[in-house]
Order: structure tokens, then sequence, then C-alpha cells
């Protein structure tokens, strides 16, 4: 589990595909991170939760499926780019963020960006399966980074957004702040909703 605290930025290596294998190895420098990681453990890369199969110094060598490929914006990162990084919280840690599996349900587009002084407001388009799981002052991870939801568009719309605040600390301390309109980002939804959604349709399926 991870909480959405970005705990330092890393740099792509190399990625590349297994042969014969809907997989990729991503390699990332990953100063700070790489010394108690061990193998096996999870590092979250822009939010995704990934596998340390092997560690050389700073290097971490991470196993990502296909799927991984297709749904976040893993299979599309380029050597030298910038990632977010984050290490699985300890037992007995601290929340900060909020409840984060590292499981992303999806990507959305910057939409806009506009320096309200000092802080900046970003506006995020996502596909209508994910937007009803997205509540104003409700928590969603955008590339990993634990965020308050801010506005969301009304269910009628036919483009679905939802626009968050993002802090000046925020902004210099991790990939937001260099994300432009255009750009595509890894979410995941509070799993909370997931969850109450599942539930709920239990609940209906049994009163039938």
């Amino acid at each position: 589990m991870f909480t959405g605290i970005i705990t330092g930025l890393g740099n792509v290596e190399e990625i590349s595909a297994v042969p014969g294998q809907d997989a990729a190895i991503l390699r990332i420098n990953a100063p700070g991170h790489a010394s108690d990681l061990g193998l096996g453990g999870s590092l979250a890369v822009n939010g995704v939760c990934l596998t340390a199969t092997a560690i050389t110094g700073d290097a971490v060598d991470l196993d990502v499926m296909g799927e991984s490929l297709r749904l976040t914006t893993t299979g599309t990162l380029a050597v030298g780019e910038q990632v977010n990084l984050e290490r699985c919280v300890p037992a007995g840690g601290r929340l900060d963020g909020h409840v984060v599996q590292g499981h992303v349900d999806g990507t959305g587009t910057v939409l806009e960006r506009e320096d309200e002084g000092n802080w900046v407001r970003l506006r995020f388009g996502l596909d209508r399966e994910l937007a009803r799981y997205v509540a104003r002052k409700g928590s969603i991870a955008v590339d990993g980074v634990s965020l308050t939801v801010t506005t969301v568009s009304e269910a009628a719309e036919a483009e679905q957004y939802f626009e968050v605040g993002v802090i000046p600390t925020t902004l210099r301390e991790t990939v937001l702040g260099q994300r432009q309109p255009g750009d595509t980002v890894n979410l995941e939804v509070d799993v909370m909703a997931k969850y109450a959604e599942r539930l709920a349709a239990f609940s209906e399926g049994a009163r039938r």
C-alpha cells in the first residue's frame, strides 16, 4: 500500500520488451530508493506499483506486464524521462495522503493549467467510466500523487473532467510541475468508491 506522498524523482534508464512475452523490463535510476528496496520489493513509478527484479547500485529493474503497459503511461515512457517514486508505507507508518494501491485504473489528459498565484489549478479529462468514482472533496492519485478534488463536471456533461489545486512544493518535487495541456497522466480513483459500487450491485441483485 502507498499513500500518494512522493518520496523522490527517478529517471528512466531503459525500457525493453521481453522477447516472446506480453511484458517489458523497466530500469529506473532511483537514488535513495534502492538501498532498502530488496528483490521482490514494491516501488510505485508514476503511481504504478511494480516489483523489483534486479538492483545494481541506484538502478532498479522492474517487471511490467502487458496490462500495465496498455492501461498506464508506463509503455510510453522515454529514456531520460523523470518519474515519481514512492516506496510502500511501512506498518505503523503515517498515512499523510490517502490509501493508494498502485493499481492504476486508467489515464487522463491535462486539459487546462492555470497559475492562480501561489498554486496551480489543473483540469484533467477522463472517461465516464472513471468519472463516476470521482467526487468533489474526495481523493484521487494523479501520477501517484495524492490530491484533493476541487471541482467535477456534472454527470450529464458529455466531456467529463475534474480539477485539483497543486501547491508549489508538489509542483517542484513531482512530475506534476512538468505537466502541460495535452499530456497523459495515470489515474487511480479512491478504492472505497469501487468497493461501495460493488457492494451496492450485490445488494441490488439480492432484491431481485
